[in-house]
């Protein structure tokens, strides 16, 4: 039983994060909002509503292991699966701007989580924890990412003319797609929390390892379809674009905003789960900024040093 829940958490969240995106972005539509605009905000967001459901509730129930675990094994699964799988699909030309700005703030991102987290190892007194202060600095470095990203959206729109169209409906059906759609993400993200603390006592397992694993693979799957799908229609820029920018979201608006609602203790496996997930981003990227792509044969590494970690965290 308490598997089939976790499944049906998972479809609720997933579920209802698509509908929560088409209802949002038909309301903006007929608000005139500007679509790149959407695609920033409510699209980008919608991917990463697992993440935020679940990290949020196990916050506010004070299941820490799953909050973090949930974000950071959804970023390095993100980063080498997503990203790696993309790879061996179809070799990817990496982005000019992916690269001097998204990827780079990505990495800053899991950066500043840890210099954040790790009060105990800097100072040497007191708990490893993300306050409430910690949370609003993640925040804010948030809302500038996202004021930097509109700034750059909305030259690009008017240099190139182009829009990326979405559908409109009707303005109540568009309202009634955005309350089922948020019962949806609410719903599922409750019974994942539930069901993933079930599992771990029923296993013995830390609520960090369920957090890394099962949640943060199955949260992980709006990304994994979305990337691999753009990868098979040799979008590379859209592939790689959700990835970083899932990542981005993950830690600034979703940690930011679970330790804001309640300030989250940090156990020393999260901290190192954090220092591996800057250690791939940077085996990721500086290659990448070298030769500009990502071919097979980095694909095949990054799901095999994937492997290697996962191997590491449950013998762990």
């Amino acid at each position: 039983m308490m598997y089939l829940l976790l499944i049906v958490g998972f479809f609720f969240l997933v579920k209802g994060a698509d509908v929560f995106v088409d209802g949002s972005s038909s309301v903006a539509k007929n608000l005139r909002v500007p679509t790149i605009l959407i695609g920033l905000t409510v699209v980008a967001f919608g991917t990463s509503c697992p993440e935020a459901a679940v990290s949020i509730t196990a916050s506010v129930q004070e299941q820490n292991g799953i909050s973090l675990g949930n974000v950071i094994g959804s970023n390095i699964f993100n980063l080498m699966i997503v990203a790696g799988l993309s790879a061996i699909m179809q070799p990817m030309k990496m982005d000019a701007a992916l690269l001097k700005r998204d990827f780079p703030l990505s990495i800053l991102a899991a950066a500043v989580l840890l210099f954040l987290a790790a009060d105990r190892v800097l100072s040497g007194t007191g708990q490893n924890m993300l306050s409430r202060v910690d949370g609003l600095i993640l925040l804010g470095i948030f809302v500038i990412f996202l004021l930097l990203m509109i700034r750059a959206a909305m030259r690009s729109r008017q240099e190139d003319g182009e829009e990326e169209e979405y559908p409109i409906m009707s303005m109540g059906r568009s309202l009634l797609y955005i309350a089922v759609g948020l019962a949806g993400i609410v719903v599922g993200g409750k019974i994942v929390v539930d069901s993933a603390t079930d599992i771990a006592l029923a296993w013995g397992m830390s609520e960090t390892l369920v957090g890394l694993t099962i949640v943060s693979i199955g949260t992980s799957l709006p990304e994994l379809v979305t990337s691999v799908v753009a990868a098979a229609k040799k979008e590379s820029d859209i592939a790689l674009g959700n990835v970083v920018g899932s990542n981005i979201f993950n830690i600034l608006l979703i940690l930011g905003a679970a330790s804001a609602i309640s300030p989250l203790h940090v156990e020393m496996e999260s901290l190192i789960d954090t220092f591996v997930l800057i250690l791939m981003s940077l085996a990721v990227f500086l290659p990448a900024l070298r030769f500009r792509k990502l071919e097979k044969r980095e694909g095949i590494a990054m799901v095999a040093a994937y492997a290697v970690y996962l191997a590491y965290i449950i013998l762990r």
